[in-house]
């Protein structure tokens, strides 16, 4: 069966489209993408075609723009191009090159379907792709999800060619006289992908022969065990989660028996911005005592006696927590606003209660701005011993209205700063300090 009909075939059992939907193609020039036009061309599908112009090859980066410039004009078919500045802009992000080109592409795809009313955007990802994929994410250690490799559908993206090996899509161009521009990187080894398609597959055919075959069998087992796997969490989770109001409940008793115990507590936490490496953080919380918590960028669970309960950490007027990431410039709170400054150590030490001297390589971020609660305690700088922030407050005569408006910033569950009275001594500059962080809270924010 030639590739055509492999093609055709493919996208009817997949279900990837309808025949009367208008398809936008990325089309890089290479053979993959060229091959892409063609077939869409021979089945008489609609398309377009769009172009991304990294500007990371110089000439070569201008001549794939003409070639697939005069490759939309050979069919017939409109033409999208975008330059982007990508090296500035990988910088800027402190981001790869890889990654940021990957994100602008999905981006400007994604506002151009939008925009021309496309219904799904096609790729040339082909078997040889997700082979490489589904090693580079066992090595990354992804679990389940990355060894099913890319999916034929996700949402409004398809990828038509999945089932076709590269040396199948070079044969097809070869006889059909289908041209194509080559990027001479392919054959590097600088980006982890080039490694694993000319350098770790290679090696390990010369063992297994059949390597790229298993592993193709295997991406079909992972994406039913997957399905397996899903239905399964789904039915797990809405046993033990009860939601009141924004918050969700476990109970903990529940969530102790659950088993495999580590996968479920990511299943659950993940949706919630906790990564892989905080479950056994969680796990941990099942038998801490009530009040101890943990944090994701935009979430908190609280052991709450016998339950965990996961709630958002609001950004507005009424909230109790604000988040403070390392690039925070400045945070407005019901307590006023407060700006984040960065020093070298040796800048000179205010007495300004407004304002606090903090060795910032002693931070854990993110910092946790939030209300003081029951059993809190720091050590009030100058002090060698805790205090309790309610004997503090005694101490310094606060009012009550003033108790009930005051607000603490934290790392890693310790006080740095009661905001506006005091800081803690454990984060005081010393003479080994190199880093400042000054937290000021500015004019109309500070006492009540």
């Amino acid at each position: 069966m030639d590739l055509l009909q492999q093609f055709k075939n493919y996208i009817k059992k997949e279900q990837l489209f309808q025949q009367q939907d208008l398809l936008l193609l990325a089309v890089s020039g290479g053979v993959d993408s060229s091959v892409l036009c063609a077939l869409c061309a021979a089945s008489g599908l609609q398309f377009a075609v769009a172009h991304c112009n990294f500007q990371l090859r110089g000439d070569e980066s201008d001549r794939d723009e003409a070639f697939v410039k005069e490759l939309a004009s050979k069919y017939g078919v409109e033409f999208f191009i975008k330059k982007f500045d990508t090296l500035s802009v990988s910088k800027q992000n402190k981001t790869s090159v890889e990654e940021t080109a990957r994100v602008l592409r999905y981006a400007w795809f994604s506002e151009l379907m939008a925009e021309k009313g496309y219904h799904r955007l096609l790729t040339a990802h082909h078997a040889d792709d997700n082979r490489e994929t589904v090693m580079m994410n066992f090595f990354r250690g992804t679990g389940i999800r990355g060894m099913r490799g890319i999916l034929p559908k996700q949402k409004n993206i398809v990828r038509p060619l999945l089932f076709a090996d590269r040396a199948d899509i070079e044969e097809y161009a070869s006889s059909n006289g289908i041209g194509f521009v080559t990027d001479r990187t392919n054959a590097e080894n600088d980006h982890t992908r080039n490694f694993f398609r000319n350098e770790l597959i290679p090696a390990v055919e010369k063992i297994f022969p059949k390597t790229k075959e298993n592993i193709s069998a295997n991406i079909e087992r992972f994406r039913d065990a997957e399905y397996l796997y899903n239905e399964s969490i789904v039915s797990i989770k809405n046993k033990l989660e009860e939601k009141k109001g924004n918050e969700i409940h476990i109970p903990v008793l529940k969530l102790a028996k659950a088993k495999p115990l580590q996968a479920v507590i990511h299943e659950i936490i993940k949706e919630y911005g906790f990564t892989a490496a905080q479950t056994p953080e969680v796990e941990k919380l099942l038998t801490a005592s009530s009040g101890k918590y943990i944090l994701s960028g935009t979430h908190r669970i609280l052991k709450n006696r016998n339950w965990l309960i996961i709630s958002a950490l609001q950004q507005d007027a009424g909230s109790s927590y604000y988040l403070i990431e390392k690039d925070t410039g400045s945070m407005k709170f019901p307590g006023g606003e407060m700006r984040f400054e960065h020093f070298p150590a040796s800048v000179a030490i205010s007495a300004d209660a407004g304002m606090a001297h903090i060795d910032a390589d002693l931070l854990s971020y993110p910092l946790l701005l939030r209300r003081p609660k029951q059993g809190d305690y720091f050590y009030p700088l100058g002090m060698k011993k805790k205090k309790k922030l309610s004997r503090f407050f005694g101490d310094i005569k606060l009012s009550l209205i003033q108790k009930e408006h005051a607000w603490v910033l934290e790392s890693d569950k310790k006080i740095i700063w009661v905001i506006g009275y005091r800081m803690d001594d454990r984060f005081k500059i010393t003479a080994r300090s190199t880093n400042m962080l000054r937290p000021v809270l500015l004019p109309g924010g500070q006492k009540y």
